[in-house]
């Protein structure tokens, strides 16, 4: 079983039976899912910010968070959040 590290090494799936063959054969790795959860119970501890955003990333950005079955809020808080270790690793 490959472990799944990011959510963006999770395919956009065009039919159920190529998502059914990928999850046969990945699954989302521990940290990942506690990361999940550790950004989801520190969501009373939250700042509301305003960010610009042009009107067609954001589509995109929601179209994908869809196919994931994801709020598209919490998926960007995902990514800012996996891109912010990855920075952190690196010095």
């Amino acid at each position: 079983m490959n472990p799944i590290t990011s959510w963006e090494d999770v395919p956009l799936f065009d039919r159920e039976e190529a998502e059914a063959a990928f999850w046969d054969e990945n699954r989302i790795d521990l940290r990942l899912m506690e990361a999940a959860v550790a950004s989801a119970n520190e969501a009373g501890d939250s700042v509301t910010i305003t960010l610009r955003m042009d009107p067609r990333m954001l589509a995109r950005i929601k179209r994908l968070a869809r196919t994931r079955y994801l709020n598209y809020q919490s998926m960007i808080k995902q990514w800012l959040s996996e891109r912010m270790e990855q920075e952190l690793r690196g010095r």
